[in-house]
């Protein structure tokens, strides 16, 4: 571990990082440009005392895990991770752990999108990243370990996963997650990550193996769907999706279709603020 290095480079990091790309005012008091300590150990989900001792030099080995966490909230890029963890000691995440890990320029277009529902998915289907009102729209999707981080097992193994949508909905996003997967099989052709979904849902569900028989091919770039949301009804919205050059992650827009889905989406955000304070929602997404 590169004590003096690791500290330098995490100070230089959270002082390039303006409060608006992470979604955080600029604020008329703030004497830098930078985000505050307290800003990034509560963006990253730690306490301000190791982010003091990190960029002091006298912190304890950090974990993979904290690692990652401060990695998403300076919005570091891919080589700025890899270089992160080999300063604290540690291996960079293998390839399909860093599939897992939402790119920093879709991890800040979520911010800039502000109260319009986004995520960022990776090809298989795993949420990444979310902000704060997707996760009021659906719930936070990002904590599944397991199988049960992918949509489609989810969706062929709990049926409580198919309330979200309405009864008309349903055929054809099955149809919409076995046919992606199925692109996804062929585009990773010996993957075995994606072998082993397909292997596991095969043996789980007479449903799923029945879809994949039909070989169906298609990639979901732009998509019309109603959401039935417990508190505000059912609300049509249009799902545009921006890839990444290597088709390993998605960011999923989703806007109101009509004047009816906007006031809901308005409700939501209203409703949201008064059962969960933005600050702690804030924590949640981050």
């Amino acid at each position: 571990m590169q004590r003096e290095q690791l500290a330098d480079f995490l100070r230089r990091r959270r002082e390039a990082i303006r409060p608006a790309e992470v979604g955080l005012p600029d604020g008329p008091r703030r004497r830098a440009a930078g985000l505050r300590r307290e800003e990034v150990a509560r963006l990253a989900g730690m306490s301000v005392d190791y982010v003091v001792r990190l960029e002091q030099g006298r912190s304890s080995h950090p974990t993979a895990q904290l690692l990652t966490s401060l990695a998403r909230a300076l919005r570091l890029t891919d080589d700025e991770r890899d270089h992160l963890f080999r300063l604290a000691g540690q291996q960079p995440p293998p390839a399909d752990s860093v599939a897992r890990l939402a790119r920093a320029g879709l991890v800040r277009m979520l911010d800039l999108l502000g109260d319009t529902p986004a995520m960022v998915i990776s090809d298989l289907g795993e949420v990444l990243a979310q902000n704060r009102m997707s996760m009021l729209l659906i719930g936070d999707h990002t904590a599944f370990t397991g199988d049960r981080r992918y949509l489609i097992y989810r969706w062929f193994t709990e049926p409580g996963v198919h309330d979200l949508h309405t009864p008309e909905d349903r055929e054809h996003h099955t149809r919409q997650l076995v046919a992606d997967l199925r692109a996804v099989a062929g585009r990773r052709t010996g993957d075995p990550v994606v072998e082993g979904l397909v292997a596991r849902l095969t043996a789980c569900s007479p449903e799923f193996r029945e879809r994949w028989a039909e070989h169906e091919v298609s990639v979901r770039r732009v998509d019309r769907k109603t959401l039935v949301h417990r508190r505000v009804g059912a609300i049509l919205l249009d799902c545009e999706t921006l890839v990444t050059p290597d088709l390993g992650q998605q960011l999923l827009v989703l806007t109101p279709a009509d004047v009816d889905a906007r006031e809901r989406l308005d409700l939501l955000r209203v409703l949201g603020i008064e059962e969960f304070p933005l600050a702690d929602v804030d924590e949640q997404v981050r």
